[in-house]
């Protein structure tokens, strides 16, 4: 889309909703169309913001870019995607049948996501900035955003009907790390509908409180751990498919674990499953194994 100056000065703006500032060191924003592919470095800080800026440093006058990068973004839209260095998806929104939001010429406004907490793949959660010139590296525009979110937790409300902490609640609290995504079963040999599974690990050496806790697969489908959900210290939680309603596709899907303040804690990204094995977190990395072991230590053979 570009700017009012130069139709060739696209930029885009990551921002780290942790409390601890995170490398970007082998990490990727790659379109699903291969350009631009975007190999990124650096680190982005606490609750802080990260510039790309296409082609030079001019993009954005008076503001220093973090990275220069090359390769247009389409006028009729991307799909992008973030990926750590492990390739899992962190992140990613869905643009290929449009723009969510923006305007191009003559106006040449941004699009900005509302709620940062709020998964990128929830199209109702992106508008066109008010700010000429967009916001980089700084808070997004006000307008219409404290009704739209407001709106999106009571739709949450109406669609999963349990007890979830009030915004402020959740700043204020600090949630456990240590709670990993450990084996799933996404292409069982019986019914896909009834037999796949997900299991969580906890590797504390004590019991966590998981009332709020989402999983999420790459569609943006999502599930809410009930109130009064708990691990125990080195225990394991299975997630049957019947409870959670993800599917897990046999072809390629991921998935995310997500504490309630919003933090994706673990996530995990596959390609084509194997029939009748589950795919295994080990100190070596993900692995395929036809020893299921949902509530127990993952056997690799």
């Amino acid at each position: 889309m570009g700017t009012v100056n130069l139709a060739n000065d696209e930029w885009i703006e990551l921002y780290n909703n942790a409390e601890s500032p995170i490398s970007l060191d082998g990490w990727q924003l790659v379109a699903q169309d291969g350009t631009p592919k975007i190999n990124l470095s650096g680190t982005i800080p606490a609750n802080g913001f990260y510039l790309l800026e296409r082609t030079d440093d001019t993009t954005v006058p008076n503001i220093l870019a973090d990275q220069i990068y090359t390769g247009a973004l389409g006028n009729s839209g991307e799909n992008l995607k973030l990926y750590d260095s492990s390739n899992n998806v962190i992140d990613g929104v869905d643009c290929s049948a449009g723009w969510l939001a923006g305007l191009g010429k003559p106006e040449y406004k941004t699009m900005e996501r509302i709620n940062p907490l709020v998964s990128g793949s929830d199209s109702s959660n992106w508008q066109t900035s008010q700010n000429p010139g967009g916001t980089p590296k700084t808070e997004n525009s006000k307008q219409n955003q404290e009704s739209r979110i407001t709106n999106q937790a009571i739709k949450q409300a109406e669609d999963i009907p349990l007890l979830i902490p009030p915004p402020a609640s959740l700043e204020a609290r600090k949630y456990p790390l240590g709670v990993v995504i450990n084996e799933i079963l996404p292409f069982p040999v019986g019914p896909d509908a009834e037999e796949e599974w997900i299991e969580v690990f906890n590797q504390n050496n004590f019991e966590v409180d998981l009332s709020g806790w989402q999983i999420a697969d790459t569609a943006g489908k999502t599930y809410t751990l009930p109130v009064g959900t708990k691990i125990s210290a080195q225990g394991f939680l299975v997630l049957p498919r019947p409870t959670t309603k993800i599917t897990l596709n046999n072809d390629e899907d991921g998935l995310s674990l997500i504490q309630p303040n919003g933090n994706i804690l673990d996530s995990v990204n596959y390609q084509k499953a194997p029939q009748g094995q589950s795919y295994n977190r080990t100190e070596g990395g993900w692995v395929w194994s036809s020893t299921l072991t949902p509530g127990s230590a993952n056997i690799i053979p």
